[in-house]
């Protein structure tokens, strides 16, 4: 019996070797890279289905996918980048990383939950693929909009279900950072000590915590009216489909926030870092990240202006709308004020946060073209829209993982990535960004409906350009990647604090061990000191 006890009580690397000491592990550091590689998988994967779709729109008529396959491409490419990357990749991979070493703890409150989260990550991902082998593949898009999602002979209900599932590894995730959080940080560290980065997990663990089983319940009764043709979303049975998208967007547009918050709480970590420089407004920017959540939880039905509802309800929700990008302009002022008489050392993640910056803006400025309803009335369910929600997502949620990425890779793996490589990969993928969905706000404008397998010659021009946009960005994402992979290979360790920052997890060696720090972590007072780091760091690090 002591020995069964002793087995349970035992880290799993210390129990197990091999591919066991990580599928049984509760090393938080562990299952954050097996949800790096994960995600990274289902990314690639969603971008090559995003190319199909570029370039079968990059001439009229029917070129390298037939219109079903168009439509199973479509959804799949939705559903994988909403629900597999975008939503959890910034969360459970750099949270799970290093929110336990930024607070100055060994792990996260639930190691056992969090190793379930995982497994139900994998599942969803797994029902999701699925789909492809059954009778008819999924066409409905990522939103299944009734009353086509309960209507069409395709397979739609396992795609649902791999959704529902995914649900559950967000909100246990949620879950376990806030509990770690308020139970686990170090005992000097007071709230106004926490990191930024540490902060936007927080607020968006809330978010996580009280908006997904909104969209769970909404899942689950698509798949009732499927199955028992109940009425609640078809109107020929005295179903309203508009309660199908109020429930969908009470979900989906706080979601937006689950995707973007922790991306501001990267940049907020990386600003200071090569500035030099403690962040402007620490208190605002906590302050803002609250807020976005709180706000962010009220403007779903911004995305239903031509949906017949009240003038009064219009007027609200297009006040909330401008109200909730008051935050997050006050977020990009710090991080601009931030850089301002700063001793800026360009460096790969930098220079992707500067690239976030100006893409998030463009996004951020036109969503308020698609948050009035004059405007929006005009560019509803047009390319525009589309352009819109991939410089929000992508350009923020995206760039901010890329920087990421190469914020953190050298403390995770303990080798330095080639610089000049990283530059003319983020270089790639930002131009081809803008050359791919510039031209789609211009579509858009001119009244290009999107979903469209098919369009009509004056929107040709427009189209042939994003597909080359497209081109570029696909080619500047895998050089990037391939450069973080060959990395691995190369004999130049990274020290402890590669690029001179002052947070926690720059205390522990490359990579950390098993329980993080060798010796009692030093919690800094707020604003942080960097006169220190200026001279250390007097010359840029070198990419190896």
């Amino acid at each position: 019996m002591e020995d069964v006890k002793s087995f349970f009580e035992t880290p799993a690397p210390a129990r197990f070797t091999g591919i066991g000491s990580w599928l049984l592990t509760t090393d938080h550091k562990r299952i954050g890279l097996m949800y790096l590689f994960a995600i990274l998988f289902w990314f690639l994967l969603a971008v090559l289905l995003g190319g199909l779709i570029r370039f079968e729109l990059m001439f009229p008529g029917e070129t390298v996918l037939s219109p079903e396959l168009y439509n199973t491409a479509f959804t799949l490419h939705g559903v994988i980048m909403i629900f597999l990357f975008i939503i959890p990749a910034l969360p459970a991979v750099f949270g799970n990383f290093f929110l336990p070493m930024q607070i100055g703890t060994d792990d996260v409150f639930f190691p056992k939950l969090n190793l379930m989260s995982w497994y139900l990550y994998m599942l969803g991902g797994v029902i999701a693929i699925l789909s492809l082998f059954s009778d008819g593949f999924p066409d409905t898009g990522w939103t299944f909009y009734v009353p086509f999602s309960i209507s069409t002979n395709t397979n739609v209900s396992t795609a649902v279900f791999a959704a529902f599932v995914l649900g559950f590894a967000s909100m246990l995730t949620g879950l376990n950072f806030i509990t770690t959080i308020h139970r686990m940080r170090h005992p000097k560290m007071g709230w106004m000590q926490i990191p930024l980065f540490t902060w936007s997990l927080y607020a968006t663990s809330w978010v996580q915590l009280l908006a997904t089983p909104i969209i769970s319940i909404t899942l689950v009764l698509v798949m009732v009216e499927r199955y028992f043709s109940v009425g609640l979303f078809d109107p020929a049975r005295g179903g309203d489909p508009i309660l199908y998208q109020h429930l969908f967007w009470m979900y989906s547009h706080p979601a937006v926030y689950i995707m973007i918050l922790p991306g501001m709480g990267v940049i907020s970590e990386i600003i200071p870092v090569f500035a030099r420089k403690s962040i402007f407004g620490y208190k605002a920017i906590v302050a803002s990240s609250m807020a976005i959540a709180i706000a962010g939880s009220l403007v779903w039905a911004h995305h239903m202006y031509t949906s017949g509802m009240s003038d009064t309800a219009v007027f609200v929700f297009s006040l909330l709308t401008f109200v909730v990008a008051i935050p997050s302009a006050i977020k990009v002022f710090s991080w601009v004020a931030t850089l301002y008489k700063g001793a800026i050392e360009m460096t790969p993640p930098l220079f992707l946060s500067l690239c976030f910056i100006y893409l998030f803006s463009v996004g951020g400025l036109t969503g308020l073209v698609v948050g009035s309803a004059g405007t929006d009335i005009h560019v509803h369910d047009t390319h525009f829209v589309v352009s819109h929600f991939h410089f929000t997502m992508f350009g923020g949620t995206g760039f901010a993982f890329f920087a990421a990425l190469h914020y953190w890779w050298p403390k995770m793996f303990g080798r330095m990535y080639d610089f000049k490589r990283a530059y003319i990969a983020s270089v790639l993928v930002t131009v081809g960004f803008v050359f791919h969905y510039v031209p789609m706000f211009i579509l858009g404008l001119q009244g290009m409906p999107r979903r469209y397998y098919d369009y009509l010659p004056q929107y040709a021009n427009g189209n042939f350009m994003a597909g080359f946009g497209g081109l570029f960005m696909i080619i500047g994402i895998f050089l990037m990647m391939t450069n973080l992979m060959l990395s691995l290979k190369k004999e130049r360790n990274a020290p402890a604090d590669p690029w001179g920052g002052v947070t926690l997890e720059w205390m522990t060696p490359s990579p950390p061990p098993l329980h993080n720090f060798v010796s009692e972590p030093k919690v800094l007072d707020y604003p942080y000191d960097f006169s220190g780091v200026i001279k250390k760091f007097a010359k840029k690090p070198k990419g190896a």
